[in-house]
């Protein structure tokens, strides 16, 4: 493995390099047909969805009321009533036609006065002066035909169901899930000594990611089995997702076995706890490969920060305004630090820190320790930072729940 490979590399640069495989793989992966009507949210676009007509098909009233050209004055001959399931005529410019919200307005009006605005005796019509496209959703104006409204490799939402179902979809073409398999590594996991305790919440990242995740077991820290371990799962899945090993110990195989196997195309991020992440593509086998450490918390942070963006194509990272409650420094400079922390009325208190209900470092962040304490999981979210911050200063949280 060469050394500069081994530099770690900023968050940024390691999610550029996620997505760009992303895109690669999802080009080989199957599709399939899903109804608008059945449970698609999560669901990757495998095509270009493009707007067939424009959209609204033509203008609609957006109150009750008449429609009537706004360029005409009063009084006007009211000449008819429209409702939004009829197809209504043109009319004249001194004519006025009553309408129901979302009712067609007739070729000819360019407004909608709204009907407690206005004066009806007999068949004449008194209103405001209004100006043309007043209450009026105009054809077109929400969405011209020949537009392209989503992208193949989008991430479809619920919400998007509203407009799809607008223009006319009832079926999308999809991009099957990715098939993962979760290996954990490890001679003290796989006697049973120790709980396997990454395979379980990664599984449950990657599914909340929309994806298929199958839990393979362990494997001892022997580089024969590692290796063939690894490679069998890649011959079966789309991506292999292995903990442990990823650091430069003598029992430490997982990455030199990527290497064997493939290439490695970065291994480690400027990310504290969290750090010797390995990000291979395994090309014999036709799978990509994530080897995340086996520190629990760590294995989290870097999962979430740096592998999410590969299942899901969202590398935006929300965040929610609060008060620091205590400083906090941080060890070396040129990391990015997630630092966990719990959140009260709008209070960011640093969990870990002595005098919170984990006690793990003092003034100083110990991301090594607190990477391997499972409590820090009770934390409601996370600050990066690569300065620290002080009590009393405005920081930026990342809460769990965006990311999970």
């Amino acid at each position: 493995m060469s050394n500069d490979r081994d530099e770690p590399i900023p968050r940024e640069t390691a999610v550029d390099a996620a997505l760009d495989l992303r895109e690669t793989a999802l080009a080989s992966t199957p599709t399939r047909e899903v109804a608008i009507t059945d449970a698609f949210e999560g669901a990757v676009l495998a095509e270009d969805v493009v707007a067939e007509t424009d959209v609204p098909a033509r203008s609609i009233a957006t109150m009750d009321g008449f429609a009537i050209d706004a360029t005409t004055e009063y009084p006007l001959t009211v000449v008819d009533e429209v409702f939004p399931e009829d197809d209504p005529t043109a009319m004249a410019p001194d004519e006025a036609v009553r309408v129901a919200t979302g009712a067609p307005i007739p070729e000819g009006a360019t407004a909608v006065c709204k009907v407690e605005e206005t004066t009806v005796r007999g068949d004449r019509l008194e209103g405001p002066d209004l100006s043309p496209g007043t209450y009026v959703y105009e054809r077109g104006s929400n969405v011209a035909a020949g537009e392209v409204l989503f992208e193949a490799g989008e991430t479809l939402a619920p919400r998007d169901a509203i407009l799809l179902r607008d223009l006319g979809r009832e079926r999308v073409s999809v991009r099957e899930p990715f098939d993962v398999g979760l290996l954990a590594t490890g001679t003290e996991i796989h006697e049973g000594r120790s709980a396997d305790l990454d395979s379980p919440m990664l599984a449950s990242l990657v599914r909340a990611w929309g994806h298929r995740a199958t839990i393979e077991g362990s494997v001892p820290d022997e580089y024969d089995v590692v290796e063939d371990a690894i490679a069998g799962l890649a011959a079966d899945q789309d991506v292999v997702v292995t903990t442990g090993g990823t650091s430069v110990g003598e029992k430490d195989h997982v990455v030199r076995a990527l290497d064997a196997l493939g290439e490695v195309h970065f291994h480690r991020v400027r990310l504290r706890p969290g750090k010797p992440i390995a990000v291979a593509t395994l090309p014999e086998q036709d799978a990509v490969a994530f080897a995340i450490p086996g520190k629990p918390v760590g294995a989290h942070a870097v999962a979430t920060l740096v592998t999410r963006p590969f299942f899901t194509g969202d590398r935006q990272i929300p965040t929610v305004s609060a008060t620091a409650g205590d400083s906090v420094a941080v060890p070396v400079e040129g990391f990015e630090y997630a630092v966990p922390v719990t959140l009260d009325d709008g209070r960011a208190s640093p969990l870990g820190k002595r005098g919170s209900a984990l006690e793990v470092y003092d003034e100083t962040f110990d991301p090594s320790v607190l990477s391997s304490s499972t409590r820090a999981t009770r934390a409601d979210g996370f600050v990066l930072t690569e300065a620290g911050f002080e009590a009393g200063e405005r920081i930026n949280v990342v809460p769990y729940r965006v990311l999970e």
